[in-house]
């Protein structure tokens, strides 16, 4: 029985977002929409009555203000001509329909199925001018879904849309038998065909396994096939992904500098240079007897000791592939996925305490010819933000840190990194937090949302190109309400001592989850008809791999799951029992009692063939350009504070919750104007004290077009002088206070493997891969500062036809410190008329790939170069003087040089500054107002600390001039004024950037 709902805005309220529609479709897609007014639509399933439906609707969904209701009826007016219906497909998640149905069992108080799809929602839009079929198309495809993801219904608006996106699926529980007994072109073709994403020698390798007759022999015991089923090619698959396996972060690499004449065989590249210098990291601290570096690279996020009552928790990941096809789905499925990270980490039940996002895209105004499948950047722009918003707000975890990169090499593929800090007690019941004890005969347990087609080959997808063709069962939609109660329960259960370790099921699904887990005991049997399902007829192979969201999978003593069980009940969390751990050395999946997948752990894990690739560098042939003399300088730093990579993003910003859970303490903007940008987040880690840490993000893609190293190390030092700008301190390797750093690295970049016609350059982008990991390694020991956990994707390239679009080379450092007492703390903002301002750190003409060239079109040569040994001298001198409080602003000088830094310093608190230039030619001018030298501060004092800040500093501070309150930027070089210009025409250029 089926009754429908139909929720509209009151005439007389103001649609806000049909306003939005309106306007959009109008400079977008040049259609003429005329007014438009939105509506919700719930189709409901459940078989009640027609009072019971009216309550629902008008207790439960209705807002007596501003909507009216129809039920079974229609809004009707004669003003609209048109409308768009948009519907989700048979299958995709419809997190608001749930939310409705529980709302209504609770309104009812009926005892009804609350965890398969009863109550569907859709979309209205009512549109006033008469639109064509080919308009109307294009208004739903192009601006209010997405046509892998929506239905669309549309035309002339005559009330009451019929249409409800059941599931039907073709009863086909039959497990296939894949033949393998195939030449090398059609092995390659399987692959394909099977989207197993699997190269020749990887599908040559299963083949001979399969062809081994001790494998032969123990299938024939089993009562098994020969050749390989569908489920257990799909297990090899996830498995030997490039997403979760990083085959290339594991290939012996040759690599070969023109340059220096330097040769050499990299044995992994994570082994080399990540773990490598962690472990290095790892034993100083152990020499001097300190232990807070817990857990790194061996689960799903690192961890750190806070004190002896908790741990601290970090994790970042991207989520591009998806992200590229649906933005809104890939953004809030990756940081959901994130969240679940730290939630499952160790034991499991971390408190999450803050996310991060960070984000590459193609620009807004991108105005080049779209290929097939391709987004416009602006439109994943949208959806990217959006997905953020809602899985950070509507689960009440406060976005505190990001960065948005605009280049037009990520408007294929934009990237999409998701971070997620947490806090866990130190102990549960006396166990070690974030240890994960697993002993055969523990019950396997499913935990949280059903399984559905949702994210079926997202491991494999998210390893391979994307192009016009990639696959609609690859996006997933998260759902953070349901994420939210099963976090909630997580943390009670492990309080109770009723959950013995856990893990999320992200990537690969249960195959993954399970998978891992089995390494541990050394196998698993799971019986996929115990697995609760979305929908009936969903295939073995499908139920094992599918990523369906907000799930876990929790390993229990049999003597807790009647109590594990209780509590679920209680909090409304669906549990499965679906099978055991073993130590047998196989992984056995089940179907009704037969095995579809029977497969050797160590194969599984450990039998893909290491990759072997090669690598050369030669140093690009490039010069400074010849800038014109006559530049006025006041149109450069306009132009300057509206480009795309300097902008405000407070729109953007201002729709993330940076204030739930009341702890955070430097925000992303602050001042009295709430308008200056912040360096890093610092937030509080509990009421107890005020000890919190800050979190800071380093990415500089651009200077990889001159030199991966340096970009590298710029990142790395990015991220250093953010954090010790908001007042935090460098580690120390004797200090045993648990002054922690804790990082994720994540590696972003083109395809690398050389192809001789289809990636030619593919030995010089590895090349930049392996200079990019020389730089950390070189950083990250240098500064004792360890990578705990990270994440590499190494296929960021879009392909259509012969056209391919590929990222730069990417990587971004993600850093969390501890910081002593937030009080202690520093903003950079200008906070009083008369304050002296000084450069901290040395200026460079190092212009390459700066955003002042950008203006010009121009690269360079002389790429900003890391000097840490310098730089280190600077930060602990900075240290000391924040101990003595003797800076009252501190800003790091990055992005468009010092011009930029003095700016942005200025917007808080309504202030200028006047600065005066010391010894600058015309020469040099460019170089000491736009480099992007690393290591420097734009940092403020009183006066009565100038001859202790100077004392301190000595050449390492330079006084440029001070705070004044006449809102005006004014520079002079010598006796000359280059910059005269008020710091609202500044301010209004840099909020305009982006609209």
């Amino acid at each position: 029985m089926k009754n429908q709902i139909q929720l509209v805005l009151k005439d007389k309220i103001r649609d806000v977002q049909g306003e939005k529609v309106q306007k959009s479709a109008e400079a977008f897609l040049n259609i003429d929409t005329g007014k438009v007014k939105t509506g919700k639509i719930f189709n409901v399933m459940y078989d009640i009555s027609q009072e019971e439906i009216e309550r629902f609707a008008n207790l439960g969904l209705r807002d007596e203000i501003i909507h009216d209701v129809y039920i079974n009826s229609s809004y009707k007016n004669s003003t609209f001509k048109s409308f768009v219906l948009v519907a989700k497909m048979p299958g995709v998640t419809d997190d608001e329909g749930i939310s409705a149905q529980k709302t209504l069992i609770d309104i009812l108080d009926l005892n009804l199925d609350v965890n398969t799809q009863h109550i569907y929602t859709e979309d209205l839009y009512l549109i006033e001018n008469e639109l064509s079929d080919t308009e109307l198309k294009e208004l739903a495809e192009k601006q209010l879904g997405n046509k892998l993801i929506h239905h669309f219904e549309y035309g002339e608006f005559k009330g009451l849309v019929d249409y409800v996106p059941e599931v039907k699926i073709a009863s086909d529980n039959e497990v296939k038998i894949i033949s393998l007994e195939l030449g090398d072109a059609e092995l390659l073709k399987l692959s394909k065909d099977m989207l197993l994403s699997l190269n020749l020698e990887e599908m040559q390798t299963i083949k001979a396994h399969f062809a081994d007759e001790n494998v032969r022999m123990y299938r024939k015991e089993k009562s098994l096939t020969l050749n390989p089923t569908d489920c257990e090619l799909e297990v090899l698959a996830q498995t030997w992904s490039e997403h979760c396996k990083h085959k290339e972060f594991a290939a012996s690499i040759k690599y070969t500098n023109k340059e220096t004449g330097e040769e050499k065989t990299i044995d992994s590249l994570f082994k080399t240079y990540i773990r490598r210098s962690t472990e290095i990291i790892r034993e100083r601290l152990k020499e001097a007897g300190n232990n807070w570096l817990l857990k790194i690279f061996t689960d799903n996020a690192g961890v750190v000791k806070i004190d002896d009552e908790s741990v601290f928790v970090w994790k970042v990941e991207t989520h591009n592939s998806p992200s590229a096809i649906d933005p809104y789905g890939g953004a809030i499925t990756g940081i959901l996925g994130n969240n679940r990270d730290p939630l499952a980490t160790g034991i499991g039940g971390a408190k999450l305490l803050f996310n991060t996002n960070v984000l590459c895209f193609g620009p807004p105004n991108y105005d080049k010819e779209l290929l097939p499948g391709q987004l416009h950047p602006r439109r994943i722009f949208e959806g990217v933000r959006h997905g953020i918003e809602d899985g950070g707000n509507k689960s009440g975890i406060p976005t505190v840190n990001g960065s948005i990169i605009f280049d037009d090499r990520y408007s294929g593929k934009p990237l999409v990194y998701c971070g997620t800090g947490g806090v866990m007690p130190f102990q549960f019941k006396g166990l070690d937090s974030w240890l994960k004890p697993i002993d055969a005969g523990d019950l396997i347990i499913m935990a949280g949302g059903r399984v559905g087609k949702d994210g079926i080959h997202g491991a494999t997808f998210s390893s391979a190109e994307i192009d016009e063709h990639s696959p609609q069962s690859a996006v997933q939609i998260g759902s953070p309400i349901t994420q939210k109660l099963l976090g909630d329960f997580m943390q009670e259960a492990v309080l109770q001592g009723l959950i013995k370790s856990s893990t999320d099921n992200g990537a690969g699904g249960l195959s993954s989850s399970v998978g891992e887990l089995a390494t541990i005991t050394g196998g698993a049997v799971v019986n996929l008809e115990k697995v609760p399902l979305k929908y009936a007829n969903l295939k073995p192979w499908e139920i094992f791999i599918s990523e369906s969201q907000e799930r876990m999978t929790f390993v229990v003593t049999k003597d807790r799951r009647e109590a594990l069980y209780k509590l679920a009940n209680q909090r409304e969390v669906e549990l499965s029992d679906i099978g055991v751990f073993t130590d047998d050395g196989f992984i056995d999946v089940r179907y009704n009692n037969k095995s579809v997948a029977y497969l050797d752990m160590e194969f599984l894990h450990e039998g893909v063939p290491k990759k072997y690739m090669e690598a050369v560098w030669e140093k690009p042939e490039l010069e400074e350009p010849k800038i014109p003399n006559d530049i006025d300088y006041n149109q450069i730093i306009i132009k300057l504070m509206s480009s795309l990579n300097i902008c405000s993003r407070e729109d953007v910003i201002r729709q993330y919750d940076h204030e739930v859970k009341g702890k955070t303490t430097i925000k992303p903007l602050m001042g009295p104007e709430g308008k200056a940008p912040q360096d890093a987040a610092v937030i509080r880690l509990n009421f107890k004290s005020f000890a919190g840490v800050a979190v800071s993000n380093g990415i500089i893609p651009r200077y990889s077009d001159i030199d991966a190293y340096q970009m590298s190390a710029g990142a790395f030092d990015e991220a250093i002088r953010q954090i010790i700008a908001v007042g935090g301190k460098l580690p120390d390797i004797k200090d045993t206070t648990n002054c922690f750093w804790t990082v994720n690295d994540n590696f972003c970049v083109p395809d690398s493997l050389f192809d001789p016609v289809t990636n030619k350059d593919g030995k010089l982008k590895l090349a930049k891969l392996v200079q990019m990991n020389e730089a950390l390694f070189d950083m990250s020991t240098f500064y004792n500062i360890p990578m705990t956990s990270g994440k590499d994707s190494m296929k960021n390239d879009f392909k259509a036809g012969k056209i391919k679009i590929s990222v730069p080379p990417t990587i971004l450092y993600s850093m969390v410190a501890k910081i002593d007492d937030i009080r202690d703390t520093v903003t950079s903002d200008f906070k009083a008329d008369g304050d002296l301002i000084y450069q901290i750190g040395k200026t460079y003409d190092e212009l390459g790939a700066s955003e002042f060239y950008r203006l010009f079109d121009e690269l360079g040569a002389n790429v900003p170069v890391v000097r840490k040994e310098k730089a280190k001298t600077i930060y602990d001198k900075i240290i000391v003087a924040n101990k003595k409080k003797l800076i009252e602003s501190n800003h790091d000088i990055s992005d468009g040089g010092l011009a930029v830094a003095l700016t942005e310093s200025a917007f808080g608190g309504g202030f200028g500054a006047e600065i005066k230039l010391e010894k600058v030619n015309n020469k040099t001018l460019n170089a000491a107002l736009f480099s992007e030298s690393h290591s420097r501060f734009v940092a403020s004092i009183k006066p009565e600390n100038r001859s202790a800040f100077e004392s301190m500093f000595g050449e390492d501070a330079t006084l440029l001039g001070k705070v004044s309150s006449n809102k005006k930027l004014i520079i002079k070089s010598d006796i000359n004024e280059i910059i005269s210009i008020d710091i609202d025409k500044l301010k209004k250029a840099w909020d305009d950037g982006l609209k």
